[in-house]
C-alpha cells in the first residue's frame, strides 16, 4: 500500500539545513494495523504530512497504491487525499455550527455526491461508530469522545483505503482513549489499512506493529512485516 525510499525532508535555516527526514525508507502493507511512534521533533508529524499528501518530500520516492506521489501536482494531491485517505486528527477538527451528520457528510460535498447519498453514507458511518442516535446534535452537545467518533465517520464516509490518524487520543481520557483505539481495531480488522501518529508507547501498542522515529530515523521495528 506505501513504500516509500529514501527519503529527505530538508528545511533551510538560514545558512543551517534541518533534516526532519534523513533518508527514511518505509514499506506499510494493505490491511496492517501500524504505528508510527517517537517524541516531539522526531519527524513523525513530518512523515505523516507525506504519507497523508499534504506535504511533499525534499527528495526520495513514496508511493502509494502503485502510484508514486512524491512530485505529484497540489490538484492531484488534493484528489489522493479525498478518495485515498481518511484523517483523524487530534482536536477533530469538526465546524462548530454544522450538526454531526452534516460534519460527516462534508467530504462528500467536496466530492459532488448528491444530497440524497451524502445522507445515506453519512448515517452508515455514523451508525458504524454508534452514533447514529446523536446526528443532530452539534459538536458543543457532544463530549469528547463522541466528538472523536464523528471524526472517525467522517474520516470513513469517502470509503478510503487507508485511515491516518494523528494523535487521535491526545485530547481524551484514558477510559475514552481505549474507546477510540478499540474503534480503530475494528476498522483494521474490517481491511482497512490504519496508520496511528502517537508519542506515546502505550497507545502504540494497540497497533499490530510499531515502528519508531527518531532524528528524522526509523529507530527500530517491532512487529514489523518482513
Amino acid at each position: 500500500m506505501i513504500r516509500i525510499k529514501n527519503l529527505f525532508k530538508i528545511y533551510e535555516m538560514g545558512e543551517d539545513k534541518v533534516y526532519a527526514l534523513d533518508d527514511l525508507s518505509l514499506v506499510i502493507h494493505q490491511g496492517e494495523f501500524t504505528s508510527i511512534v517517537g517524541p516531539s521533533g522526531s519527524g513523525k508529524s513530518t512523515l505523516m504530512n507525506i504519507i497523508g499528501c499534504l506535504d511533499t518530500p525534499t527528495s526520495g520516492e513514496y508511493f502509494l497504491a502503485g502510484e508514486e506521489v512524491s512530485k505529484l501536482s497540489d490538484n492531484r494531491l488534493s484528489e489522493i487525499r479525498n478518495e485515498k485517505i481518511g484523517f483523524v486528527f487530534q482536536k477533530f477538527n469538526l465546524l462548530p455550527k454544522l450538526s454531526a451528520l452534516e460534519n460527516v457528510e462534508l467530504p462528500l460535498v467536496y466530492l459532488g455526491v448528491s444530497a440524497k447519498e451524502r445522507k445515506r453514507r453519512a448515517e452508515e458511518a455514523l451508525n458504524s461508530v454508534g452514533l447514529l442516535s446523536r446526528m443532530k446534535h452539534m459538536p458543543t452537545q457532544m463530549s469528547g469522545g463522541q466528538q472523536q467518533r464523528v471524526a472517525i465517520a467522517r474520516a470513513l464516509v469517502t470509503d478510503p483505503q487507508i485511515i491516518l490518524a494523528d494523535e487521535p487520543t491526545g485530547n481524551l481520557d484514558s477510559k475514552t482513549g481505549e474507546e477510540v483505539l478499540k474503534i480503530l481495531q475494528e476498522l483494521n480488522k474490517k481491511g482497512r489499512t490504519v496508520i496511528l501518529i502517537t508519542h506515546d508507547s502505550h497507545v502504540a501498542k494497540s497497533a499490530n506493529r510499531t515502528v519508531e522515529i527518531m532524528d528524522g530515523k526509523i529507530h527500530e521495528h517491532e512487529g514489523a512485516v518482513k
